[in-house]
């Protein structure tokens, strides 16, 4: 071995959690290294080329708020954007993006190679150095030494991954990557409690054997969206996706070789993602069920391969080919890559803080899949926080940890570390308690000032998010000030806005509650300034839902007291007499930051936190 670098922080992997932990770290002043088994497979995707959706949309705008990458390579490599859940309240609107896939990967590589501060290397991690119970450091195959302050664990799938498809298996990472073998041995003698998942993948087709005329196509919105608040792109031409279905000509085929799918065969071990079987999967557990949707979705501008997406599988490549062939539109179709499922180790997110570092090694954090999450924007929601939190440590500052209340990254942390996970972890909207106020139109207004104390929010980008903020309470103001009475003349404006006419003297705030009424036909008959869209947009959201949002306040604000109720570091939670034993040995391992955080524990009673109360005020009076 010999001394290859020095670096304040060192990311293994280069995925989506990698690459946005490696960027907040260097951003933030460290001195970083970013390590890939691939340079190829920087900011790789894998599995769907796309970005957002429910609840994923809300962390990819949320990492952008805070300073973060992944929101303005998507605006920059789109090839088709939707705004999901149009016809539902603004607080599920979910952006949807499909990438093109090679564009995304350069894009990002490119990023990282010109991030000042930042190193990117070709190297397989084999060990993490530890003394005295902090990281030192980590140990490449070649026997290169990188010293650092922080490690950060962001190696996805690839930890001692397996491919497996029908009864073949091999060792292997996504798309017929090396796995990282070593990793997981130097973890295990460092007591990091492991677990085994599974994920797959459906296969890639040839575009030139799909014929779309037997589907239903599925275009772009004509509003070109951005993921980014930074983001002007005001066009963009758009690819479409296509719609068909299976049959039970499709489903038949599978049934028939069931005693051929590895998961059946029990060579799976790990635990697959509930929210994203896989087709055998699917045929067997809604058998009443006579299709299923089969999105046909495009991976780039300069490629032929469509990505087939609700057909995910491991079973052998001549029944892939059978009964993709009965899919109408697929009937001639060639594969270019099968389908297969991953079997890969991860950390049990239990054993982390809520700043992502593990508890037992300091310095040493984990992020992304190697967590146990499932999707890019999780992972990369992770990534940051973890290069966030590692560079705070370096320069000695205290933790950066967001609430429930304050973001869907929060809600996505507080749930891993305080919850654990039994299989891949996915962000819903249903997770978040408070969805009306952590929506993803205004994850500006609600983060983008927190990335500013931390220094990742830039000049440029603070400006132009104070621009808006103080455009929004203004008109906001005039609103409220603004008083209108029953006069003739206002009957006549409401008259041409459709509206009833005033029995009393109202604001223009309180007219804007109405259903039928919007900023711009309010502003065609009175005295309003002409603004933006998007701010136009959080004026409308701020009047018509105000009753709501003051009533979530409201429970934030209650919630907030157990959240501040913080609990010594040094309690023995198996001497407080009363706790259930579940309780005692729950909270031991959890080690919750505060009351509200242990009372979410899985295991904690309403009782259990009742005697922590009296624990916690008998204590206070000792003291």
């Amino acid at each position: 071995m010999f001394q290859a670098g020095n670096y304040d922080v060192v990311v293994i992997g280069a995925g989506h959690a990698g690459c946005e932990a490696a960027l907040a770290a260097a951003r933030l002043g460290c001195r970083t290294l970013v390590t890939t088994l691939n340079m190829d497979n920087i900011a790789m995707m894998p599995c769907n080329p796309a970005v957002g959706g429910p609840a994923k949309g809300h962390l990819v705008r949320e990492i952008d708020a805070l300073g973060g990458q992944m929101g303005l390579n998507t605006d920059k490599t789109c090839i088709q954007v939707r705004m999901l859940n149009t016809g539902k309240g603004p607080a599920v609107h979910a952006l949807r993006a499909q990438a093109d896939k090679a564009l995304y990967h350069l894009m990002m590589k490119h990023t990282l190679e010109n991030e000042p501060n930042l190193d990117v290397k070709q190297a397989l991690i084999d060990d993490i150095l530890v003394e005295d119970g902090q990281v030192t450091g980590v140990v490449t195959e070649l026997g290169e030494v990188y010293s650092a302050k922080c490690v950060i664990i962001a190696t996805g799938t690839y930890l001692r991954g397996k491919i497996i498809l029908g009864d073949i298996n091999y060792p292997g990472g996504p798309a017929g990557q090396r796995a990282a073998e070593k990793l997981t041995g130097a973890l295990k003698r460092l007591d990091v409690t492991l677990m085994r998942f599974k994920t797959g993948t459906p296969a890639r087709v040839d575009a030139r054997t799909v014929d779309t005329s037997k589907m239903t196509i599925q275009p772009g919105d004509g509003t070109a969206h951005n993921f980014s608040f930074m983001s002007d792109i005001a066009t963009r031409e758009q690819v479409p996706c296509w719609l068909t279905y299976t049959n039970e000509q499709t489903h038949a085929i599978i049934r028939a070789n069931m005693h051929r799918s590895p998961l059946y065969m029990g060579i799976i071990e790990g635990t697959g993602p509930r929210y994203c079987p896989s087709i055998e999967d699917k045929v067997v557990r809604f058998a009443d069920k006579l299709a299923h949707q089969v999105f046909v979705e495009p991976e780039g501008t300069n490629t032929n391969e469509m990505y087939v997406q609700g057909m995910s599988t491991s079973l052998p490549i001549d029944v892939q080919h059978a009964f993709l062939r009965t899919i109408p539109g697929l009937e001639r179709v060639e594969i270019m890559r099968p389908g297969y499922a991953i079997e890969y180790d991860c950390v049990d997110p239990t054993e982390l803080k809520l700043s992502l570092e593990t508890k037992k090694i300091r310095g040493l954090f984990s992020a992304g899949q190697a967590n146990g999450t499932s999707g890019y924007e999780e992972a990369a929601a992770q990534g940051m926080m973890a290069g966030i939190n590692a560079a705070l440590m370096v320069q000695q500052k205290p933790p950066f940890i967001l609430t429930r209340s304050e973001a869907y990254i929060g809600v996505l942390i507080d749930d891993l570390v305080t919850k654990g996970t039994n299989e891949p972890y996915r962000i819903m909207t249903s997770r978040a308690e408070y969805r009306l106020i952590l929506r993803q139109d205004n994850a500006d207004l609600r983060l983008t000032e927190k990335g500013r104390e931390i220094g990742l929010v830039n000049d440029e980008r603070y400006e132009r998010f104070a621009h808006k903020r103080d455009a929004i309470q203004k008109v906001l103001e005039q609103l409220k000030n603004t008083q209108i009475t029953p006069v003739p003349e206002v009957q006549e404006k409401l008259a041409v806005l459709g509206t009833a006419e005033l029995r009393t003297g109202i604001t223009l705030y309180d007219l804007l509650r109405r259903t039928e009424i919007n900023y711009e036909t309010l502003r065609s008959q009175f005295d309003l300034p002409e603004i933006p869209s998007l701010v136009r947009e959080q004026i409308e959201i701020a009047v018509k839902y105000d009753g709501y949002i003051q009533k979530q306040i409201e429970q934030v604000e209650r919630s907030a007291k157990l959240e501040a109720k913080r609990l010594p570091e040094d309690i023995d939670y198996g001497q407080i007499n009363g706790l259930a034993l579940e309780a005692r040995q729950k909270l031991n391992k959890i080690r919750p930051l505060s009351v509200g955080q242990a009372a979410r524990i899985s295991g904690v009673s309403p009782a259990d936190i009742s005697i922590l109360m009296v624990y916690l005020e008998q204590r206070r009076r000792q003291e």
